[in-house]
């Protein structure tokens, strides 16, 4: 089992900055991804931004050219920055890890994004 804590959710103004991180329990191995995902009150969760171990990074057209996924797998942490924030971005932000060798798929408890217009 792996838990998945999240940090650097809060309120900010339209056109500011946060930084989310995220940081795995233990030590992960093998072929898989690391991303963010969000889901705003009444919508369906949505991917943000997902990061393989090696690989190229794949954005919701969204938040392409505002949001930058990166990982430190020494740390088993993922992390988004998050630039020229809009109120539209506000939402809950989900850390997702999901294995593809082996297969396995966590979540983290959501922290919550506010953009204030």
């Amino acid at each position: 089992q792996v838990q998945l804590v999240e940090s650097g959710g809060g309120l900010v103004q339209a056109g500011g900055s946060l930084r989310l991180s995220c940081a795995a329990s233990r030590v992960i191995s093998g072929l898989n991804l690391m991303g963010w995902y969000r889901q705003a009150p009444g919508k369906q969760r949505e991917l943000v931004a997902v990061m393989p171990v090696v690989g190229s990074t794949n954005y919701a057209d969204s938040v392409k050219g505002r949001f930058t996924i990166s990982r430190d797998n020494a740390k088993n942490t993922v992390y988004l920055q998050m630039n020229s924030l809009k109120p539209e971005d506000t939402a809950v932000y989900y850390c997702n890890l999901k294995g593809i060798r082996p297969s396995y798929d966590y979540w983290g408890q959501g922290t919550q994004v506010t953009v204030s217009a």
